[in-house]
C-alpha cells in the first residue's frame, strides 16, 4: 500500500523511509522509553515521480532537502508514533500536491501612457514641494 498524491499518481512504500526516534515534549517518563517521533526520508532522486514535478518538490521544500537529494519531514507533534507517522505522510502528500501544480505563465505588459503621465505628473508634484523647501533669496 502505498501513498496517493493525485489523478492516479502513487509513491510506493519502498521509496519511503522511515525512521523512529525518542521526541522530547510532552509525555512524562513515557518520553524517555518510547520512540515516538518520526524522521521520514524520501530519495528524490530514486523516487518514481515525472522530472517537472521533482524539481518543483526539490524548490519548494528547500532547506529540507540533504545534499544528497533526500527530503526528510520531522513529525513529533503528537503523543502517539501512528499519529506522527500519519503527520509526516500527509505532509509528504501535501508538498507534492503542490509541486504538482504547474506556475502559470508570466505574460509581459507594458505599461499604459496614463500611468506613465500619472507617474511622471506625481514626481512633478514632489520635485515641486520639495523646491518650495529651499530658501528664498530675499532682496536688500
Amino acid at each position: 500500500m502505498g501513498l496517493v498524491i493525485a489523478g492516479g499518481l502513487e509513491i510506493g512504500d519502498t521509496e519511503i523511509d522511515e525512521r523512529f526516534v525518542r521526541a522530547s515534549g510532552p509525555g512524562g517518563q513515557n518520553v524517555n522509553k518510547v520512540a515516538t517521533a518520526v524522521q521520514l526520508r524520501f530519495d528524490l532522486n530514486a523516487s518514481s515521480l515525472p522530472d517537472d514535478v521533482r524539481e518543483r518538490l526539490r524548490a519548494i521544500a528547500g532547506s529540507r532537502i540533504t545534499d544528497e537529494g533526500v527530503l526528510v519531514i520531522d513529525a513529533r507533534e503528537h503523543r502517539t508514533q501512528s499519529q506522527n507517522r500519519e503527520e509526516a505522510r500527509e505532509r509528504l502528500v501535501a508538498l507534492i500536491r503542490r509541486a504538482l501544480e504547474r506556475p502559470k505563465r508570466r505574460h509581459k505588459t507594458r505599461p499604459t501612457r496614463a500611468s506613465k503621465h500619472a507617474r511622471l505628473q506625481s514626481k512633478k508634484r514632489r520635485s515641486d514641494l520639495k523646491s518650495g523647501r529651499s530658501r528664498v533669496p530675499h532682496d536688500d
